[in-house]
């Protein structure tokens, strides 16, 4: 295919990782060896930016900043969860393009991002507009399917599994068989951040913590909860239980959720913990219960990251140019696992249209008959990906991270009406 000279531009969108950020240096890295890419720029906010016209120069950053990307939780570029709803959105987004000759755009982000780069680049084709489309996965919730995990899952579960070990420490000497202590995490559709919880047991110690993992692929049944906490207070100091806001009852509602959504019409959740706290509180006098709620910091605890996914964050933004230089188009990069003893990493692509408002559940088999408990299959699926600690520069005892300095591209177009 013929080689298309033009400008790069890179976006962020929907929830940040600790590891976003190494995608947009794996992108950068490879950029900079090709000589059709001109530019490199970097849409603030997302499509937000791309409708304001508000564009940095990725390639005016020092490579120390660059480089520091790879251990920098959150959006450095800045995020948005806003949905492209009229077509003078889409039409202002490719005004933008053409103005800059935007020729390579990749998107970072989960199900939603991946549907708003399909659209764009379905108009771009519409309109005889030559752009190639890539996409990045992005999401500790692990649910973008075809795609063997996603950038961002594994430092999260190494996160709540370490939450839940230094938990358990305190638990221990505080509990005499009357404590139930709830850790409530993130995964609204799918289970997979709680399951991580899983990895917090040690080899042949079933009894260890988190003695319960309630996720949203099985329906909370109040009374066997109950029977489940009063047999492991039976046993144990203490109850330490995970549960996934996303936990649905028998009906498929909410445990907890309030009447407000985003632009992509979800649920805004919250609260599944404490629901939980006050379900055990009416109905085991004396035991005393606390709720722990990490909220973001799931998210963005770099400093208890795995290295092995940022590696392969920076991996999925090098192989997003490479695909699109090859030619590649509408597609979105996967992370395919090798078939030998030995955990290996190879990427691929898949259509954004098939990744697109798609969710990967957690599988059943992989969940124990009890329904609170991870098989083998989980540990052996998730265990190496939390491998390596990423290692984070210290300054006077406090973490250093990229601070970019955000040079303005001129703006070529008319300011955006409404």
């Amino acid at each position: 295919m013929a080689e298309l000279v033009g400008n790069v531009l890179v976006g962020q969108s929907g929830g940040p990782t600790s590891v976003i950020n190494a995608s947009v240096a794996g992108i950068i890295n490879e950029a900079l060896n090709h000589e059709c890419i001109e530019e490199i720029y970097g849409a603030l906010n997302g499509v937000l930016g791309i409708l304001q016209e508000d564009l940095i120069d990725l390639a005016a950053e020092s490579q120390q900043q660059i480089r520091a990307l790879r251990h920098t939780p959150g959006a450095a570029l800045g995020t948005c969860r806003y949905k492209l709803k009229s077509q003078a959105d889409f039409d202002r987004v490719l005004d933008v393009f053409k103005a800059h000759n935007i020729r390579y755009f990749f998107y970072i982000g989960g199900n939603d991002s991946q549907d708003t780069a399909d659209k764009i680049s379905k108009l771009a084709q519409q309109q005889g507009y030559e752009l190639r489309v890539i996409g990045v996965p992005k999401t500790i919730d692990n649910d973008l399917p075809i795609t063997d995990h996603t950038p961002g899952y594994a430092s999260a579960a190494k996160y709540v599994a370490t939450s839940v070990r230094e938990v358990a420490c305190d638990n221990e000497a505080m509990g005499q068989g009357d404590l139930v202590s709830i850790i409530e995490v993130m995964g609204r559709s799918a289970g997979w951040i709680a399951a991580g919880a899983a990895l917090a047991k040690r080899k042949d110690h079933p009894h260890d913590p988190p003695h319960l993992i309630l996720l949203p692929e099985i329906a909370f049944n109040q009374e066997k909860v109950l029977e489940d906490v009063r047999r492991v207070l039976k046993r144990e100091k203490y109850c330490l239980i995970v549960v996934a806001e996303g936990l649905i009852d028998q009906d498929g509602n909410y445990l907890a959720a309030n009447a407000q959504t985003d632009a992509f019409g979800h649920a805004q959740l919250g609260g599944a913990g404490d629901a939980l706290a006050e379900i055990l509180g009416q109905n085991l006098p004396g035991v005393k219960v606390r709720v722990a709620k990490p909220g973001i910091l799931q998210r963005c605890a770099a400093h208890a990251g795995s290295k092995t996914d940022a590696d392969e964050a920076f991996l999925a933004g090098e192989a997003a140019v490479e695909a699109a230089i090859r030619g590649e188009t509408d597609k979105m990069v996967t992370l395919l696992r090798g078939d030998g003893e030995q955990y290996t990493t190879e990427t691929g692509l898949a259509p954004l249209s098939e990744v697109a408002n798609s969710v990967k559940k957690l599988p059943r088999e992989w969940i124990n008959e009890d329904g609170v408990s991870m098989n083998f299959q989980f540990l052996r699926y998730a265990q190496p990906l939390i491998q390596g600690e990423t290692v984070v520069p210290h300054d006077n005892g406090v973490p250093v991270f990229a601070r970019l300095e955000k040079v303005r591209v001129e703006k070529l177009l008319p300011a955006r009406e409404g």
